[in-house]
């Protein structure tokens, strides 16, 4: 297996995994008819960094690093994965999560923060749990999941100065 950065070249490779994901419309708060366009602005452009989990020549995962808040807030970073339905379960999300943790630590960021952890997301949440996240705020039927109608969306949160929760 393979992270490495992606490029906008990359795109029509991900684009596939990326749109099949919001088009569910069950873990990300990002319009699920968004155009590719679009989606190419908010998962390569905007961030920081985007990286990709490539086995074999296999796309099988994506993450995306950024600055949460500009300006007094700039020293918190956000991220957003993506794992293949068929990946799932290669410890693919622990992988990506440590790395933006170090990668974070890295580029002076003092955070990371999920601003929109939809809760019917367990494995998710489980995960971020396990890897040090606390959740520091819960927003009551903020999210619009297609099947299971308003869900509750959890702000979850590391701070990146204390070793307390360095997963490495």
């Amino acid at each position: 297996m393979q992270l490495r950065e992606a490029t906008d070249a990359d795109w029509d490779a991900l684009w596939p995994l990326f749109h099949a994901i919001v088009h569910r419309g069950d873990t990300y708060a990002i319009d699920p008819n968004i155009s590719k366009a679009d989606g190419q602005r908010l998962w390569l452009t905007q961030p920081l960094k985007t990286f990709l989990v490539e086995d074999e020549g296999q796309l099988l995962g994506t993450y995306y690093l950024k600055t949460n808040q500009p300006g007094p807030g700039s020293h918190v970073c956000n991220c957003g994965y993506m794992v293949a339905p068929e990946a799932r379960g290669r410890g693919l999300a622990t992988l990506m999560c440590q790395h933006s943790l170090s990668l974070a630590r890295q580029l002076g960021y003092r955070a990371m923060q999920f601003n929109f952890v939809a809760t019917s997301n367990s494995g998710a949440v489980r995960l971020w749990h396990k890897l040090g996240f606390d959740t520091v705020g819960r927003l009551p039927g903020a999210f619009a999941h297609p099947k299971l109608g308003w869900i509750d969306a959890l702000v979850m949160h590391q701070s990146l100065t204390s070793r307390r929760h360095d997963p490495n």
